[in-house]
């Protein structure tokens, strides 16, 4: 009978494993399927060695996107906004307050922020808000935003 063999996967799989990761297949899975198209390499000691360097090259890049991530965030939480807007009886706005708005408000302090990492429900009511921005890699920060009746 066919033996399994074992490989390195160059990119995530899902129920076979992670990039990097040492897995043990078929062989015709890794002849037929994986190698030729660049998924997985045979297990030499030179393609481990290989795939270990990318994945401490991409660990130390990522850390250090952390950290710049976590330094805008650090700038952002001391972010106050007032948006000023039309407001009819009950403090009821007239439309809605919306990521677009925030954004732009951003922009105007000097801050650029793409809407979609802001992530608000339209804000109906005049009142103070506390809008979270997710910036990247589980590093939110958090953008008080006032709305206030034009007058």
């Amino acid at each position: 009978m066919a033996r399994n063999i074992q490989v390195v996967l160059t990119e995530d799989l899902p129920n076979v494993g992670k990039s990097g990761d040492l897995v043990r297949v078929r062989p015709g899975y890794a002849r037929n399927f994986l190698m030729p198209r660049g998924l997985a390499a045979m297990a030499t000691k030179d393609n481990v060695a290989r795939i270990e360097h990318e994945k401490r090259v991409a660990l130390t890049r990522a850390q250090k996107q952390r950290t710049e991530n976590q330094k805008l965030a650090d700038v952002l939480g001391g972010v106050k906004l007032t948006i000023p807007c039309s407001a009819g009886e009950g403090d009821k706005l007239y439309g809605s307050v919306t990521s677009r708005d925030v954004e732009e408000a951003l922009a105007a302090k000097g801050h650029v922020v793409d809407r979609r990492k802001i992530v608000l429900e339209p804000i109906k009511e005049v009142g103070v808000y506390s809008v979270p921005i997710r910036i990247g890699s589980g590093v939110d920060a958090h953008v008080q935003v006032e709305v206030v009746a034009k007058s």
